[in-house]
């Protein structure tokens, strides 16, 4: 009888799955110094958020000839980034691999059956804040965000959700902690899964939900056309977006609130001290560019750099927020 599909088989599976997809592509590839030259694993699929944040710094350190060498980026996808995070786990005291990180991995590694959290790899640095919006197609019957939680209160059941994260991911804390702020039961929420921006806003065209739950960034090109609308934003201001300038925060509407996702970047574990200054370095450089300013502004995203010990406290802070909000909701 074969055995029942756990999450940490189907972990293990997607694993193997992507190592050796791996492997195979890098067959043949001839690699220079491997203190410069440097690979960038993006826990999720082009296009994504990790993957805008991850290009975005590859890009700049390889135009401003930060590193003295050249980046290859590669794209692991599966398990909401845990097979991208048990890949890094693997290459311990490897000086020439980094990696794009932020609160969906946190999540996934607990959804998923991980044994490891990202302070179990090497802490480096943290890079940006983004707020979540809150998304219905054009022609919802939710005006406004009060709209919503009006229908939402008065049965929560009834009105479907859903955001671009595994359980624990920021798209599926957002609503869990709104849900909360607002007195509605968490375990009442009917929330859909999908998996990344581009299932979300199909579930959201497509009728199959109600409201979606996302990084603005990621459904940008469906506000634009108008396909899409946004009820409010999660951050302390509004967005500094040219396009969501209008959009009101959610305290703006009375809901006392504040939500934000992050990303950052890990090493391996096992390096030495030095090889992790090293990287630290080379981001420090790369956030003082104009570049990289310009980036934050185009993006909505806003500045918060730690790096080592203070990034390491905030990791397990990170995960202690994940953890704490899955054990309410009955996942743990």
């Amino acid at each position: 009888m074969p055995l029942p599909w756990t999450p940490t088989r189907v972990l293990t599976r997607l694993v193997v799955v992507a190592v050796a997809a791996t492997t195979l592509a890098a067959c043949g590839v001839t690699r220079g110094d491997p203190t410069r030259d440097l690979e960038m694993l993006i826990p999720n699929s082009p296009g994504g958020g990790y993957d805008l944040t991850g290009r975005t710094a590859v890009r700049i350190m390889e135009e401003d000839d930060i590193t003295g060498g050249s980046f290859e980026v590669r794209n692991l996808i599966g398990a909401g980034g845990s097979v991208a995070m048990a890949r890094l786990m693997n290459e311990e005291g490897n000086t020439s691999t980094i990696m794009t990180v932020g609160l969906g991995v946190v999540g996934s590694l607990y959804s998923f059956g991980a044994d490891y959290r990202l302070q179990d790899a090497t802490p480096v640095a943290q890079l940006i804040e983004e707020q979540e919006g809150i998304f219905v197609p054009a022609d919802s019957p939710f005006e406004d965000v009060q709209d919503f939680v009006e229908a939402w209160k008065a049965d929560p059941s009834s009105v479907k959700v859903g955001g671009g994260s595994s359980p624990g991911g920021p798209d599926h804390l957002f609503p869990m902690q709104l849900a909360s702020t607002l007195d509605i039961d968490p375990r009442d929420v009917s929330y859909t899964t999908y998996d990344g921006g581009g299932p979300l806003t199909s579930g959201l065209l497509g009728e199959k939900i109600d409201v979606g739950f996302s990084g603005p960034g990621e459904l940008a090109g469906q506000v634009a056309s108008g396909e899409l609308r946004v009820l409010a934003m999660s951050g302390g201001e509004r967005s500094p977006v040219d396009e969501l300038a209008d959009v009101p925060t959610l305290q703006e509407s009375d809901i006392d609130l504040v939500f934000t996702n992050w990303r950052g970047v890990l090493a391996p574990p096992g390096i030495t001290d030095e090889r992790r200054d090293q990287y630290i370095d080379y981001l420090s450089e790369m956030r003082d560019t104009p570049e990289w300013r310009e980036a934050l502004e185009r993006n909505g995203w806003t500045d918060r750099f730690r790096t080592g010990d203070e990034y390491e406290t905030f990791l397990t802070e990170q995960d202690e927020r994940v953890s704490s909000t899955l054990e309410e909701l009955g996942l743990l």
